[in-house]
């Protein structure tokens, strides 16, 4: 057994995960600390270096056998150099994150947008191990993407590739995304696209438990909403049908362009399992190729919260 240790980073909107991993993916120990988005996120990187360093001592393991660091980061970011353009959520403004990061904890770093890392660390140990051309699409507050093809993350020229949940998929108007657009697939597939559609339909299902739901407790989330759903609530199940509709409009699209072996489908949102993947397979057969169709299996994500932390770790031990 090897003695190298690698840390994998995910940071999120509100806390960030890390954890050692070993050659093998085996999660020594995992961790996390608050996402400190005060004064346009300044903190983060020093909290983090702490946070390593003190885990460091505590594991008293030799700092030469950690061999490095790979992170994901929400956002537009630029993996050769690790400079995030921009970090709505965090307040990240043309941030030089590799660099910090590096003179902070002492360690190479290697930097990715968060839902490569998580493709990567279902492609290493997850749904789709052994595969060489996935897509993954992380449904959670926003929507991620990531594109596998040949074993390698697709970057684009501008790093911009796989943005999956920035595609439009309202043409007609449509909801204006945290991007600036309006109709991005986020809009109408998102854990907030769900909860907000549910709460656009009380008007014409005044009856829906969903609404008495509301009206009790002052609000719903897209748990109740996908929950209520496998209750046969209509309502519930509307929106679902709508969500399936744009999700497997969309994956053909993608799917026809890539021709994946694997699409593997992560987030909050994919706990609902069969309730939403059986609608999505649906509409993706109906818009796919069928050659396309043949060649590809739409599976949930398998490593849930630890996909991020083991991705970085892959990207650490391939790439640095």
């Amino acid at each position: 057994m090897s003695d190298n240790w690698y840390i994998g980073i995910d940071l999120g909107g509100t806390s960030v995960k890390m954890a050692f991993i070993d050659d093998d993916a085996q999660i020594i120990d995992k961790w996390d600390i608050k996402t400190d988005t005060t004064n346009d996120g300044e903190n983060i990187v020093s909290d983090i270096s702490k946070s390593i360093k003190s885990k460091i001592e505590e594991h008293q393991k030799d700092k030469d056998l950690i061999k490095g660091i790979g992170m994901g980061a929400p956002g537009f970011l630029e993996m050769e150099t690790g400079f995030v353009y921009q970090a709505v959520n965090i307040g990240w403004k043309n941030y030089p994150l590799k660099e910090e990061l590096e003179k902070s904890v002492g360690l190479p770093v290697i930097v990715d947008n968060d839902a490569n890392i998580a493709a990567i660390g279902e492609m290493w140990r997850g749904a789709a191990e052994g595969a060489k051309d996935v897509l993954c699409i992380t449904l959670g507050t926003g929507v991620g993407g990531g594109v596998i093809a040949g074993g390698e993350i697709i970057h684009g020229v501008n790093g911009m590739a796989g943005e999956i949940g920035h595609t439009t998929a309202v043409t007609d108007g449509g909801v204006l995304c945290n991007c600036g657009k309006t109709g991005c697939l986020e809009t109408v597939s998102s854990a907030t696209a769900i909860r907000r559609m549910a709460i656009d339909g009380f008007r014409d299902h005044p009856e829906s438990p969903l609404k008495k739901q509301y009206d009790t407790n002052g609000d719903i989330s897209s748990k109740d909403v996908l929950d209520r759903a496998k209750e046969q609530d209509h309502l519930a199940m509307s929106v679902v049908k709508k969500v399936a509709f744009h999700l497997g409009f969309a994956l053909a699209s993608f799917a026809t362009t890539m021709n994946p072996s694997k699409i593997v489908i992560g987030g909050g949102v994919s706990k609902a399992g069969d309730t939403l993947l059986d609608p999505v397979k649906h509409y993706f057969k109906m818009y796919a190729l069928p050659r396309v169709n043949e060649g590809v299996e739409i599976v949930p994500a398998q490593l849930g919260n630890d996909a991020g932390v083991i991705g970085g770790a892959w990207l650490a031990k391939t790439k640095l």
